[in-house]
């Protein structure tokens, strides 16, 4: 089977053929990753670029790593250290390195909307590493790999989502997803931090009470307050916020359930989470870390024309 799309530019774009045939073939590898010799060369004539426009630890050396377990030839591309201070351009820079004979660009950039820009002007694939406030695919799917692996399926599962959600493009796509795949999903913080048209445009609950909303929920995905995309103070301190929406033990154990808990990372413990609900047994933060090399190698895979895995 083949991805219905030549990017993967955001979850919107995918149908749920597409994101199963994404988990399917990022099962597969997580067997390739525990094997003693974790490379296969199912991309070994394939030169992939890594355009980093934005910070990034998790994510970006998840797809290093992915790329190399795959066998691809991989350029690391700071902005940084790049001709952009000169004040070249996003697609002037890329096609420069397309010249070099790339097949495939993995970008992360401020700017939302920036992958499709480069999509509908190279030859090259792209995938979106991150871009504003848009999507982060990527993480979606490997929530979603996360979630599937701890519970069985996605389907009737109920999700939620706590925090920042307004300037989150991980909440985002994971809504996308989770829609699609017929899941339940709530969104819960303050609220000036959850967009007004978000209950009737994307088809979630809202629940302002973190602890309604958790005694809800199968699945609590928490989220990182992105004080670097908010150009006005939206909540009056971190500490406020830890008081009134923060994740702590105490919580937990005030509900009649034992709920997963998630989180995309960096994580700000003490903020939106305490480190001993992150570091407890219903935690799979770091499975989803792990499932993220095993995403992100499905993904180029599939969008590579799917050569034989080996």
């Amino acid at each position: 089977m083949q991805l219905s799309t030549k990017h993967l530019l955001g979850i919107k774009d995918l149908t749920p053929t597409d994101i199963s045939l994404i988990l399917s073939t990022a099962t597969q590898f997580k067997e390739v990753l525990q094997r003693s010799v974790k490379k296969v060369p199912s991309l070994r004539d394939v030169t992939i670029v890594n355009l980093f426009y934005e910070n990034s630890t998790r994510t970006r050396i998840s797809f290093e790593l992915a790329e190399k377990r795959l066998g691809a030839d991989t350029i690391n591309f700071s902005a940084s250290a790049s001709s952009i201070t000169k004040g070249e351009t996003l697609l002037d820079t890329v096609n420069n390195i397309l010249s070099m004979k790339v097949d495939m660009v993995v970008l992360r950039h401020s700017a939302s909307g920036a992958p499709h820009f480069l999509a509908k002007h190279i030859p090259a694939a792209i995938i979106n590493a991150g871009d504003g406030i848009n999507e982060h695919p990527t993480q979606a799917l490997l929530d979603a790999l996360s979630i599937q692996e701890k519970l069985g399926s996605l389907e009737g599962k109920k999700i939620l989502l706590i925090g920042d959600i307004m300037h989150s493009r991980v909440a985002l796509s994971n809504i996308y997803l989770l829609n699609k795949m017929g899941a339940e999903v709530m969104v819960s913080g303050p609220p000036t931090l959850i967009p007004k048209y978000i209950k009737e445009a994307l088809h979630v609950q809202v629940e302002y009470n973190i602890k309604k909303a958790l005694q809800w929920c199968d699945v609590a995905n928490i989220l990182r307050i992105q004080l670097e995309r908010q150009n006005q103070v939206l909540f009056s301190s971190l500490r406020e916020y830890n008081l009134a929406y923060g994740i702590s033990k105490k919580l937990l154990d005030g509900l009649n359930k034992e709920i997963v808990i998630m989180h995309p990372g960096p994580i700000n413990r003490g903020v939106e989470i305490d480190s001993d609900v992150a570091d407890s047994h219903q935690s799979i933060i770091l499975q989803q870390v792990e499932n993220g090399v095993a995403v992100r190698m499905a993904a180029l895979y599939l969008l590579a024309g799917n050569k034989p895995i080996t």
